[in-house]
């Protein structure tokens, strides 16, 4: 029998840039309902409603690498378990681009880095100059901070979770960076970016990931679906005159020309610009991403 896991590694390795050991395998066409991810020398099955088939149940033992499993439909905060092959340490760094970044697989709802974000991480590293002022709202563990950094900006990495700004300031550290010469503010990002506009902080970038709901710490709600447009106009206020954002949603109920709706009447003299995803992504076209630029014309 013809190794279709191999073949999917060996096909998706091709599309990679250099430097990278993290991508999506198979993205839930090869097998309804399972998508695997390569994360350095491990492997993570993630399923929904479907058991992993006996075929390739069969090649992920064959392959000798540890296999973690995660059920999205049971609770996708549960860490993943070991399916099979040996135990591993379940902190361990990644590569991507060339940058390095710390996973645990012991972490609920993702393990560290959203793979699904690589080509904005490298654009956004492509963008920034030294002396750059880039802020990071709903940063998670800092990736799109690191890449700004790396090409001397000065970052302002923003989430409402401390152990993130704690994880975050590990990835500077594993790029031979600094966190002491850069900003980690704990807090609700609207609450922030309303704070920078009234100081007249300006930045060069800033980029919007927002979950597609959450609660805040006063316990108000937030919805991608409702308020992202709100968000946006909010960053806009902080944006200099030459300062771009990237507006990102993977809320499925805000299909890609509602979320350029929302963005046109938050920023009608922006330029909108939607880049794709990666092209290891190739089931659902689930994340929306679009920069946004000032129209001077």
């Amino acid at each position: 029998m013809p190794d279709l896991l191999h073949d999917c590694i060996e096909r998706k390795r091709a599309l990679l840039p250099p430097d990278t050991d993290a991508f999506r395998i198979s993205d839930g066409d090869t097998w309804p309902g399972v998508f695997i991810d390569a994360l350095a020398d491990r492997l993570l099955v993630s399923t929904r409603n479907v058991e992993i088939p006996a075929d390739l149940a069969a090649m992920l033992r064959a392959d000798g690498r540890s296999v973690y499993r995660k059920r999205l439909e049971i609770d996708r905060k549960e860490p993943p378990v070991l399916f099979c092959g040996p135990e591993a340490d379940p902190r361990f760094d990644v590569m991507e681009c060339g940058m390095r970044y710390g996973l645990d697989l012991s972490a609920g709802y993702s393990q560290g880095l959203f793979l699904d974000q690589r080509d904005n991480r490298l654009a956004v590293r492509r963008r920034c100059r030294p002396g750059d002022k880039v802020l990071n709202t709903f940063a998670y563990t800092g990736a799109f901070s690191v890449c700004a950094a790396l090409e001397g900006a000065e970052t302002t990495t923003l989430d409402l979770a401390r152990p993130c700004l704690e994880w975050s300031k590990e990835n500077f550290r594993r790029n031979g960076l600094s966190p002491e010469k850069h900003h980690f503010c704990k807090g609700d990002a609207l609450r922030w970016l309303d704070r920078f506009a009234k100081q007249g902080r300006r930045f060069n970038g800033v980029i919007l990931d927002p979950p597609t709901f959450s609660r805040d710490d006063r316990g108000r709600v937030w919805s991608a679906e409702r308020d992202y447009g709100t968000l946006a106009a909010k960053a806009a206020a902080c944006l200099a005159s030459e300062g771009w954002i990237l507006c990102s949603t993977n809320c499925r109920k805000l299909d890609s020309a509602a979320f350029r709706s929302a963005l046109r009447h938050a920023l009608p003299d922006f330029r909108l610009r939607s880049v794709p995803m990666p092209p290891d992504f190739t089931g659902e076209d689930y994340l929306k991403c679009v920069w946004c630029e000032p129209d001077h014309s």
